[in-house]
């Protein structure tokens, strides 16, 4: 009786199909979730501060100057326990404009703030949204999922839209 290693050359056991089969789920399974988890670790950063604003410093902030990337300006605070600064950092990218009054919340043990309110949430988690988009290609062609690929992707684009839709 042939055992399925004796099998003629050229022919590929059923066993051997399933260990690839496996193995190609396994590998992208783990590309995909270290994709989300990269995603959710960079957007935590800033997200913690604007989504948990309890005990932190909130005030506005009036962009002053920009430049480098990084914009400055007078704090002025709003919460109890909060100082006012002469200079506050912000960066750039959030979608900021000289003489502009922005709501913002100050990372702890610095002079660093980040934008805060919905403008704020939706930019802090724009790093999740690239992650979903980047991770719906490696679930739709590795992983053979294509809806689920869709809904990441759509949910990617939907919340890349609203920031954008957020910060005009």
């Amino acid at each position: 009786m042939p055992s399925a290693l004796s099998s003629s050359p050229g022919t590929v056991s059923q066993g051997a199909v399933a260990v690839l089969r496996f193995g190609r789920l396994a590998a992208m399974g783990t590309v995909a979730a270290l994709i989300l988890i990269g995603g959710v670790w960079g957007s935590w950063g800033t997200a913690q501060h604007v989504m948990l604003p309890k005990g932190r410093e909130r005030g506005t902030m009036t962009v002053a100057r920009c430049s480098g990337g990084l914009c400055s300006g007078p704090y002025a605070p709003l919460s109890a326990g909060s100082t006012a600064r002469n200079r506050v950092v912000i960066d750039e990218s959030v979608a900021v404009r000289q003489g502009e009054v922005l709501a913002v919340v100050v990372k702890p043990g610095s002079d660093e703030v980040v934008r805060s309110g919905p403008a704020g949430v939706l930019c802090a988690w724009l790093p999740l949204a690239g992650a979903l988009l980047l991770a719906s290609v490696v679930v739709a062609g590795g992983l053979r999922m294509p809806r689920t690929a869709w809904v990441m992707a759509g949910s990617g684009m939907a919340l890349l839209t609203a920031a954008f839709v957020a910060l005009q």
